[in-house]
């Protein structure tokens, strides 16, 4: 999170003002503590505080006697100090023994002070100490106790603490005190408004934000359950922060206006007539629904999601059509040379056709070519240009752009994105992704966002057999690409890693590029990421011509690359890959009408977690099936999905976990929308801060920008 104004806090700031304070004026705070505190929460607002949630709970039991203390358990006991044995040698430890009626307990410190241990623990005095208990031998130990406390004084070390994540030179203990500090300031300034709504509360049986705080925070006395409906309220009052950020912006958007595109239609229905291959139903309702958006007197915003291999650019092309019949022009940018090419080549067979031109722009073109390609995109003669980050260069100008196509679209910044966008008066952008997220996660990414979805692949494509193959019969897997050279088909082979490493189970592509090249000769090609730009795409764009028939490669081929002759995509350890990223690999095989197979390549034995995936892709071929279960397998903060698509990381909230939430985020913002239009009413109000509040860690605005 950004760092907190310098500001002093208001006396009276509502609970939702303080939280955006900076941790620094807490009191009890020190110069030295402050900067370590913030350093290990990953931001200087007391909200950033209040979210660093502990990851674990020491949960101690109170022992009457040293003896009734089980071993390996944490607990708290009584005893008298008996003795003090310092260490023999440098290496060795300090002892010190406790007693009681039942037997005699040996605390152990190394590297320790003697003189603050005696005075720590003068003989025969009473201390209260915990920690977990060892056996050695026939002794009881304790090494290095949490806590240390004469029994004497009220103060007690709670039987449920919190255990935190630290930096170097800041202990458990600060931070425990430095959250205290906050809830304690929570406690004494006024209440915020309760924003979320009352009906909901009601139901879900949910505590107010700071007795869910404390609930978080302070664990002890606190029932289980209800401690779980603290964290899931929480949980929720970032998820309604975040759809109440998404609804507000497709909410501004719709007040947006711009001229419609209306063209009669002709040049889509010819372009959909003179296709050799008959469209998808979802082709034919992502066409119609992106041009009733176009038709509209406001910007489009849509996101078209597709499984690998399903058809989005035909999509693209068709809108692009669209609005060139109006005399419009349309970008389409994608994150690579070899994919923008790709791109070039489909959209241009559709719109050749109807005299429609079709340019390249690329960064890595001649000078004069592409001042000759920007020339004519200033004055009109191309519709239609498909590049890459070239296109929101500072010299291109369009005579009339009013569609914007990104692909990948999270592979661009935000602020890339808007460049394009701005050299249009009032652009409509349609995004796209090939990396299927579960529906009901996908409001997190994309809640702003109108979303078409294709759910088939094309008519043709011929199924990819799938089997897992251990890496003992490999020899079988080079017999099988011998068998698809003599059908002068085309193999991916991919490794994980680029250079040998320590572990010999994990193989590397240079070396099983060498191996390869030995068996198969020059028809071997290689592409990794960190060779030269230039050379690996020239490797791909070798490989996709022919001349290369074996690229051995990382997953730099992950994304994009199309080969209707590829047919055997090899997965090497594929045991160490994700099930989604095994997936959007499998796609790059099974794009023409030849039957493809996928050999997950694997080093038994598999662990429960590695032989789940595999199974599932063996038997699954739905992206969006496989990204849920992708999801209950890894968690949603471990895949790919998720992570790539520009949604928030989140404190409180597990998208996968609290899935049921989102939905239910996103229903009573808009109803507080509805009716509330203008935001006004205290809950409104109270809901737009926390709104503010949490957003300053949110990539708000990925999917639009």
């Amino acid at each position: 999170m950004p760092a907190a104004s310098p500001s002093v806090p208001p006396k009276q700031a509502s609970w939702l003002e303080l939280l955006d304070q900076p941790i620094a004026h807490l009191p009890k705070l020190g110069p030295k503590t402050a900067p370590l505190v913030e350093k290990a929460c990953g931001g200087a607002r007391i909200a950033d505080l209040i979210a660093h949630q502990p990851h674990r709970i020491i949960e101690r039991m109170l022992c009457p006697q040293i003896l009734a203390a089980p071993i390996g358990e944490a607990v708290m006991l009584e005893g008298i100090v008996d003795h003090y044995l310092p260490p023999p040698t440098a290496k060795a430890p300090h002892r010190v023994r406790l007693r009681d009626d039942s037997g005699f307990l040996t605390l152990i410190f190394f590297r320790a002070e003697r003189a603050l241990l005696q005075k720590l623990f003068p003989i025969g005095a009473r201390r209260l100490v915990c920690g977990v208990i060892e056996a050695f031998g026939p002794e009881r130990q304790m090494a290095h106790p949490d806590h240390v406390l004469d029994p004497a004084l009220p103060a007690r070390p709670p039987l449920l603490e919190p255990v935190y994540g630290l930096v170097a030179g800041l202990t458990n203990k600060a931070m425990r005190r430095a959250i205290s500090a906050a809830l304690a300031a929570l406690k004494a300034a006024p209440a915020s408004p309760e924003w979320i709504d009352p009906h909901l509360l009601r139901e879900r049986q949910w505590p107010d934000f700071l007795a869910a705080l404390k609930a978080l925070h302070m664990p002890d006395g606190v029932e289980p359950a209800a401690r779980a409906l603290a964290i899931e309220r929480l949980a929720y009052d970032e998820l309604f922060a975040r759809q109440m950020q998404m609804t507000q912006r497709r909410s501004e958007r719709l007040e947006k206006t711009c001229a419609p595109i209306a063209p009669k239609g002709l040049f889509v229905a010819q372009a959909f007539a003179a296709l050799p291959f008959t469209p998808t139903h979802g082709q034919r309702e992502a066409v119609e629904a992106i041009i009733a958006d176009l038709r509209l007197t406001r910007p489009m915003a849509r996101l078209l999601q597709g499984d690998v291999g399903a058809g989005k650019t035909l999509v693209a092309a068709m809108a692009a059509i669209h609005v060139a019949e109006a005399g419009g022009q349309s970008a389409l940018m994608a994150p690579t040379d070899l994919l923008a090419r790709q791109h070039w080549t489909s959209v241009s067979a559709f719109a050749a056709p109807l005299g429609l031109a079709c340019g390249l722009l690329s960064g890595k073109m001649p000078k004069a070519e592409r001042a000759a390609i920007q020339n004519a995109l200033a004055d009109g003669r191309y519709a239609i240009v498909c590049g890459t980050h070239a296109l929101f260069q500072e010299t291109v100008r369009f005579a009339d752009l009013r569609l914007v196509i990104i692909d990948e679209q999270h592979r661009f910044g935000v602020g890339d994105r808007q460049k394009l966008q701005e050299k249009a008066q009032s652009a409509h952008v349609l995004s796209m992704s090939a990396t299927p997220i579960p529906r009901t996660l996908a409001l997190t990414a994309f809640g702003d966002l109108d979303v078409s979805i294709l759910p088939e692949k094309p008519v043709g494509r011929a199924p990819v057999t799938t089997r897992a193959v251990s890496i003992e019969r490999i020899e079988d897997v080079l017999a099988a690409i011998e068998r698809a050279l003599e059908r002068h088909e085309r193999i991916y082979w991919v490794c994980p890693a680029i250079a040998a490493s320590e572990d010999d189970a994990i193989q590397d592509v240079e070396a099983r590029f060498a191996q390869l090249n030995e068996i198969f000769g020059a028809c071997v090609g290689l592409a990794h990421g960190k060779m030269p730009v230039k050379t690996r795409q020239d490797a791909m764009t070798a490989f996709k011509d022919g001349q290369v028939k074996i690229l051995v490669a990382t997953t730099v081929i992950e994304v994009g690359v199309d080969n209707p002759d590829a047919t055997i995509m090899v997965i090497e350890n594929a045991e160490r890959f994700g099930l989604s990223q095994l997936h959007q690999l499998r796609g790059r095989v099974g794009r023409g009408a030849k039957p493809s197979m996928c050999l997950l390549l694997h080093h038994p034995p598999l662990t429960d977690m590695a032989r789940q995936r595999l199974d599932a892709l063996r038997r699954i071929d739905d992206g969006f099936a496989i990204a849920e279960l992708d999801y209950q397998l890894r968690g949603a903060g471990d895949v790919l999905g998720l992570a790539q698509s520009g949604a928030p990381r989140f404190r409180f909230a597990d998208p996968w976990a609290h899935r049921e939430l989102i939905a239910i985020a996103d229903r009573d913002c808009r109803a507080l929308l509805a009716v509330d239009p203008r935001l006004g009413s205290p809950r409104a109000q109270a809901a737009l801060r926390l709104a503010l509040l949490f957003g300053k860690d949110y990539r708000v605005g990925d999917g639009a920008a």
